[in-house]
């Protein structure tokens, strides 16, 4: 982490996990629990049904309120689909945009991922944008060369001050949910190459400010040591921020003097 320059984002993907009353029992557990946060900015990403709900019970807890999709048209024919402005006026302040689970599941293209961003940033949200290699990928020597191409696709016509709203998240696909985790020295090392790369396209004054996470199972036993990077700047949490106990001992970890 890099205090000096941008901020520490300790964020919880809840994915398709709690209803509206296990929200509001969530955010009444936290409140007994949190107090202030001393150096990171504490976020849930939560399923859309749940935003407004969301935004109500946290209002007095010091936690973010964001969503984990949104459709990349402003209206129109698609069933079941939010928009950027809906999730927005929800009262949404992040979405995260091109995670694996999408990709795979229902799949997101690069080019979906781009218009995507383009969206959430003309509504006003901050996106977390998803990137990451599979196992097959990293065992061939191709980290890289797939982030940079996820990269730049979703990166592809954004102005300069526009990135500087951008989160970038490296989920290696291999380490979600499976238990796994890249190790301190990988999850950095892919961090930094990731800073290397807006630098380069989008100069350094961008690159020190933007917060670049860790999203590959990262809990409360392995936080403090991927956090002591000073290229990875916070967390996606998917499973370990369902329990408020154990989200709040990844919070915590990034306290670090």
């Amino acid at each position: 982490m890099n205090r000096r320059y941008r901020k520490t984002i300790i964020a919880g993907n809840w994915k398709m996990n709690k209803t509206i009353t296990e929200t509001k029992e969530y955010a009444a557990q936290m409140r007994d629990i949190l107090g202030k946060p001393k150096w990171c900015e504490a976020v849930l990403l939560v399923p859309p049904v749940n935003l407004q709900a969301g935004v109500r019970a946290f209002k007095d807890v010091k936690i973010s309120i964001g969503t984990e999709n949104c459709q990349y048209e402003t209206s129109g024919a698609y069933t079941g689909e939010c928009s950027a402005e809906m999730v927005k006026e929800a009262g949404a302040k992040y979405v995260v945009l091109g995670h694996s689970e999408r990709r795979a599941y229902y799949n997101e293209t690069d080019m979906d991922v781009n218009k995507k961003l383009h969206a959430a940033l003309r509504a006003g949200l901050r996106p977390i944008l998803c990137v990451g290699e599979s196992l097959e990928e990293r065992e061939l020597g191709v980290t890289m060369e797939k982030i940079t191409y996820q990269l730049k696709c979703a990166l592809a016509g954004i102005t300069p001050e526009q990135v500087r709203r951008v989160v970038v998240a490296y989920e290696p696909i291999w380490a979600i949910g499976t238990g796994k985790t890249a190790t301190s020295q990988q999850a950095a090392e892919v961090c930094g190459a990731i800073r290397t790369l807006v630098r380069k396209t989008y100069g350094a004054r961008v690159a020190r400010s933007m917060s670049v996470l860790y999203g590959g199972s990262m809990n409360a036993k392995n936080a403090a040591e991927l956090l002591s990077n000073e290229d990875i700047d916070g967390g996606l949490i998917g499973g370990a921020s369902l329990e408020p106990k154990t989200f709040l001992e990844i919070i915590n970890a990034s306290n670090q003097d």
